[in-house]
């Protein structure tokens, strides 16, 4: 995993780089930077609508007695796409876009969770047919 973000750390901001020089060689620097500020400012006004449409999913889920774990995944994604918006660039503003696509946004956020329960699930599944047990002890501190 660290390696994964080692590599992305170093490649986005080439990457990022050479569009950047790319664009402003054609429109001019200017207007890249302006291009740039632009789509910061549009991806903070959409996200900020996509936050509130998510936040009242949480809470519609919450008075129905119900978990609203993709609803809080789909919040943690509007949070790294809120990120990615605010840095400059254009490969990362894409990104940051379609993460505010609703669709593409509640299917990554299904996906992440469903896959993060099955390993959860495969995880205890092993433990049980291994035999593994593990003993401890639990004390309430309030009461003496």
């Amino acid at each position: 995993m660290f390696k994964l973000f080692l590599i992305l750390f170093i490649t986005i901001p080439l990457v990022e780089i050479a569009i950047l020089i790319k664009i402003g060689s054609i429109i001019g620097a200017g207007y890249t930077i302006a291009l740039v500020i632009g789509t910061a400012f549009l991806g903070v006004s959409l996200l900020r609508i996509q936050g509130i449409s998510t936040l009242g999913k949480v809470q519609a889920n919450i008075s129905r007695g119900q978990l609203p774990a993709t609803e809080l995944i789909e919040g943690l994604i509007l949070l790294i796409s809120g990120a990615l918006l605010l840095t400059p660039g254009f490969f990362t503003d894409t990104i940051g876009f379609l993460m505010l696509v609703p669709t593409l946004r509640q299917r990554l956020a299904e996906t992440f969770f469903v896959n993060f329960m099955k390993n959860r699930i495969n995880i205890k599944q092993t433990n049980m047919r291994t035999g593994n047990i593990i003993e401890g002890e639990h004390w309430d501190s309030d009461s003496k």
